[in-house]
């Protein structure tokens, strides 16, 4: 076998241009393969570093504005609704109330407009934030409710300019209602599936209580899994008891990053998929145009057949002759095409500035095809070849 593989090479050199566009269907099939499945595993890993591995154990659950909207039964979140989810819903590891507060934030004559939230004590530590300057909300804070905030960076730069914000008096302006605070922390830059850090603005949940309504309902309910594993299980099992408990679908609103990048990975596997089913049919078309070449070489090479035969070359030595030159022809391609598919691809993902992520199981997987295209369609010259009659062979021109 190892002197019919040198001796296809002897023959592809004698043959460039023939050799060319055999390999060619080939090389552009596996090429386009590694393209597609590449840039969609690039895709993959950009969602997952935009957003970082924190956060991935959080759960955000509200009401259903759908179901309000439509006068069905939704869930109001309190602590009834909380106790029964942490009691029946396995895996969880804590439960935060979130309350949404409505207004703008000032400083002298500097105003903002963010995003403000009253949480309770541990959200903050719970939810990955990061304290950049001065020091976080205590437990003390929270359940006093005194009039401490937390702000984003880009709250601190509009309202305070170069200057440290830390310990300064800010006031909350709730339509012409008027609260001071003191700026107990600055928030290091952080972006989740809640939203950016850089404009958000948290108070102690027990200023809420004391101040605005003492038995509001939650705006949400951020629940902390005991690991990122079961975070997809927890959103689907509250949907599920949440539905169960109003008899309703969609009673409530469940976000999970995890969820997210599963969904996007599972869309984006699709389409891989699909445009990989479509990129294989130019292999096909390349293992058709090596079958025709093969039988023109079949035919060519008639006198050299008779020769072998009439040596003593039994049929099957011939059959795996040229078996042999056409998988070096597709194997050839296949390895020319993931070499380009590879180089091609690094160009797209640098220039989309992505991590660069390649399947090495794709890789291995779009090479073994080439090889078993190229058997496949070597199969009926190698059959042609193997079939001639010495005789015949040897009297062609």
């Amino acid at each position: 076998m190892l002197e019919d593989f040198q001796y296809a090479l002897k023959g592809f050199k004698h043959n460039k241009i023939r050799t060319f566009l055999s390999l060619l269907g080939v090389i552009i099939g596996v090429m386009s393969v590694i393209i597609i499945t590449t840039i969609g595993e690039s895709a993959t890993a950009n969602i997952k570093n935009s957003f970082g591995s924190l956060g991935l154990d959080l759960i955000q659950v509200s009401a259903s504005y759908r179901n309000r909207r439509a006068g069905a039964n939704s869930i109001t979140i309190n602590d009834d609704f909380r106790e029964k989810v942490y009691n029946n819903v396995e895996n969880i590891k804590d439960i935060y109330f979130v309350y949404n507060v409505s207004g703008k934030l000032r400083y002298g004559e500097n105003e903002t407009t963010c995003s403000i939230s009253a949480v309770e004590n541990g959200y903050v530590e719970d939810n990955s934030l990061q304290i950049d300057k001065g020091e976080t909300i205590t437990i003390t804070d929270a359940e006093e409710g005194l009039q401490k905030i937390l702000i984003g960076s880009e709250v601190a730069s509009i309202l305070f300019n170069e200057d440290d914000p830390v310990g300064k008096l800010v006031t909350l302006d709730m339509n012409g209602i008027l609260f001071g605070f003191r700026v107990k922390g600055v928030l290091a830059d952080k972006q989740s599936m809640f939203g950016s850090s850089k404009n958000a603005a948290y108070v102690p949940k027990g200023f809420y209580q004391k101040k605005i309504n003492p038995k509001a309902a939650a705006s949400q309910m951020v629940i902390k899994a005991t690991s990122e594993d079961y975070a997809s299980k927890i959103a689907s099992d509250v949907e599920a008891y949440a539905d169960s408990l109003t008899g309703t679908d969609h009673s409530v609103s469940v976000m999970s990053m995890s969820t997210m990048i599963e969904n996007s990975e599972e869309t984006l596997g699709t389409v891989s998929m699909l445009l990989s089913a479509i990129a294989a049919i130019s292999l096909l078309v390349g293992g058709i145009g090596i079958m025709n070449i093969m039988i023109v070489t079949v035919t060519e090479r008639k006198k050299e057949i008779g020769i072998r035969k009439a040596l003593g070359a039994s049929p099957k030595d011939i059959r795996i002759q040229f078996l042999v030159e056409s998988a070096t022809i597709s194997l050839t391609g296949g390895l020319l095409g993931i070499l380009f598919g590879i180089i091609v691809s690094a160009i797209i993902v640098y220039f989309l500035k992505w991590k660069f992520a390649l399947s090495l199981t794709i890789c291995i997987g779009a090479f073994l095809f080439s090889a078993v295209v190229g058997i496949f369609f070597g199969l009926n010259p190698a059959s042609r070849a193997a079939k001639l009659d010495p005789v015949e062979a040897l009297s062609a021109e």
